[in-house]
């Protein structure tokens, strides 16, 4: 019975972590992209939780118009970017750079240099919703 009990309970802890890691994996699937979930917690305004990833683009990667339901703040962490936000002319930002992208504002990002580039992202969203919903063309 006990072992029975140990099983359920890893059953359980799997899934708990599937759950964490798969909408942002799957997201972040573009060719030339990877996606690193550094940390994920509920903050003092109920409904809302912040998660903070690092995202590497290869040269010349790009991700497509998407949106959150919430804010994001961006920090370049190395390489340069071309950020368009719907409505707005193209923004270049080169480490050290920062950006903020308001709740529910299609956006789209890509990778303008010749290596690698990185950000960090850090999203205050709406908790059980999508983190990323992709624009329809």
């Amino acid at each position: 019975m006990r072992t029975y009990k140990n099983l359920l309970l890893s059953a359980a802890a799997l899934a708990g972590l599937t759950a964490f890691l798969t909408p942002a994996t799957a997201s972040a699937q573009q060719s030339g992209i990877s996606r690193t979930n550094l940390q994920r917690h509920d903050i003092s305004v109920s409904g809302y939780e912040t998660i903070q990833a690092r995202i590497d683009f290869q040269a010349h990667s790009a991700f497509g118009m998407h949106n959150h339901p919430g804010e994001e703040l961006i920090y370049v962490l190395e390489g340069t970017f071309e950020y368009q936000i719907e409505g707005e002319k193209p923004i270049i930002l080169k480490a050290g750079d920062v950006l903020f992208i308001p709740k529910g504002k299609n956006h789209s990002a890509k990778n303008v240099g010749n290596g690698k580039a990185s950000e960090l992202a850090t999203y205050i969203v709406e908790k059980n919703k999508p983190l990323l919903v992709l624009k329809n063309k």
